[in-house]
Parts: C-alpha cells; structure tokens; sequence
C-alpha cells in the first residue's frame, strides 16, 4: 500500500499567510497569543509590521479585526476553535458578521484530533453555533492541499469568513492543486450509484477509506467533499440525494447543528431520502491520543461504512 502522506492544516495555514503577505501589502495577521500553534508566527516573523499580537484577549482582536478591515485592511485573525468560536461569538456577530467586514477568523485545534488538551479545547459546537450568523461563510478544508487553496482565495473574496482547522498531521486526499477549488462548491471525490457521503475536514479522507471498504462488498459509495457549509451546495445536495436515494453525513463535530444538520436541512424541503449522521452524538470529548478519541468517538472508515450499510436498509 502506498505510504500516505500527512500534513495538518495549521501548517498549510502558515505557509499560505506567508505567501500572501508577499504579495498583498494590505494582508494583516492577529493572533491570541497563539501564533506558534496556530502557525501565525511564521508570517509574524517574515512581517512584524503588519501582526499583531493581542494576548489573551480573544474579544478584544476580533474587535480589532473589524477596525483594521474598516480601515481597508485584509485581516486574518487567529486562534483555537473553542475560543474563536465560543469566547468571542459576541463580538464576531456584532462587529464582523452584522458589519460585514472583510475579516477572516482562522482557527486551529477543531474537533476531537485536539487530543491531549481534553474536552476544553475540542470544538466539538462551533460550526452550528458560527454557521447560524447571517453573512457569514464558514469553510472546513479537507487536507493541507485545499487549505492553500482555500486561504488563497478568502484573501480574494470579500466579506467575513469562519476557517476551521485542526491539530494533528492528517492525510492528504489530493496529490496535487490542480483541481477546480471554489467557495461553496462541493467536490465528487468518489463515483458511486447506491449512497452519498457528505463530509467536511478529516472526516474527508476517511469517507474514502469507507468507499473501499464497501467497494469490496459490492456497494458502491459516492464521497463528496463538501467543504463550504455555509453556503452550502444545495444543488448538488439535491442531486446526488435524488441520483443514489440515500445519504450519509460525516464531519468531526457534533451532530446537532453541524454538516449533518445543514444537509438535513436542506433534504427535508427537497428530496426526501433517508439519511444517517456521522459524528459526535451529543457528548463532549476527553483527553487521549487522536486515533484513539476518534475510535472512541465512532468517526473511523468502518463507522462509515456502517452508515452507509445501515442507511441501504431503508432505501426504497
């Protein structure tokens, strides 16, 4: 078997800012007193006149955020999920969503894969509770290669955007950029005729590992990488839900509010198909080694394939 390659996507973060700062005179970095985890402090170093670090005061640099991109400012500011999203959700409703600034919060250490740091620091909730503010687009990249392309293009897009990121190194499910990368446009990454797989992050790569574990069983899985959930790619929801007439979501976060929710949403209104969610059902994390949190948890290839089995069974 062909040894897989492994990034995170915290350091694909750190390299793209990098580049960008290069190019973009009007690029600016702020960070919570995080940047060598968030991997910041590579543009930090490369740029001091244009970062700036505000300490443990996660409030205060989005507000500063809002600032700097109403002066006409690109900025992206950065740290762990569970502060980005939780700690400062005040002050990114009112002064970048509500304001629809040009501000791009990029955070790192989502989701169970935080490990060791325990239930404080896993996001298990932010993409619900960031997904439900008005003119905000929120991304979950699937790997290293699409976070580049990613960061490169929210430096182009204009308007506030929720960046999720994680920890450990993860697998690369693309070998190469050359593939058509575009905000709220969701990827076939694998061809099937009997069930959809709908996945965000890690839970991406996974999902391709599902797919053969069903293909050896004759049952023939599509796997899309749907990256942006809001907004979300309702046509090609609609038309894979209606092409194999069942659906499976699954993304390293809970449940409730998440991808899972997000396509549900969108099914019960357009093409009612039976469907199963994939992801943390309602619980918080604990301290223990990704992989194991992740077997724990019922976010592995088999778990998936396991939705999929379970979710034929009440296809029509």
């Amino acid at each position: 078997m062909k040894e897989r390659k492994m990034v995170a996507t915290r350091d694909a973060y750190g390299k793209a800012l990098l580049e960008l700062g290069k190019e973009n005179h009007d690029i600016v970095v702020l960070d919570a007193d995080l940047s060598v985890s968030t991997k910041t402090a590579v543009f930090a170093k490369a740029f001091p006149e244009r970062f700036f670090n505000l300490g443990v005061a996660e409030q205060d640099m989005i507000g500063t955020a809002a600032g700097l991109a109403a002066c006409g400012k690109i900025v992206f500011a950065s740290t762990f999920a569970v502060f980005g999203s939780g700690r400062a959700w005040d002050q990114v409703r009112m002064s970048v969503a509500y304001t629809r600034l040009n501000v791009k919060i990029v955070v790192t250490h989502a989701g169970i894969t935080t490990g060791e740091d325990g239930a404080s620091h896993q996001a298990n909730e932010d993409i619900a509770i960031m997904r439900v503010l008005p003119n905000l687009t929120v991304v979950v990249p699937a790997d290293a290669v699409e976070t580049e392309k990613l960061i490169k293009a929210a430096a182009e897009f204009y308007g506030p955007m929720y960046i999720r990121l994680s920890r450990p190194k993860t697998r690369l499910v693309y070998e190469n950029d050359n593939y058509d990368f575009k905000i709220g446009k969701g990827i076939v990454m694998h061809s099937g005729k009997d069930a959809t797989v709908f996945a965000c992050g890690i839970m991406v790569g996974i999902a391709l590992d599902a797919a053969d574990i069903l293909a050896a069983e004759g049952i023939q899985a599509r796997i899309v990488n749907l990256h942006t959930i809001k907004p979300l790619d309702k046509e090609l929801i609609v038309k894979c839900a209606q092409e194999t007439g069942a659906v499976v979501s699954a993304e390293e976060h809970s449940i409730i509010g998440g991808l899972g929710g997000a396509v549900a949403e969108v099914l019960v209104e357009n093409a009612q198909v039976p469907m199963v969610r994939v992801g943390l059902k309602d619980i918080f994390g604990e301290s223990g080694k990704p992989e194991e949190l992740l077997v724990k948890y019922g976010l592995t290839a088999q778990n998936v394939a396991d939705a999929v089995r379970a979710v034929l069974k009440r296809k029509k």
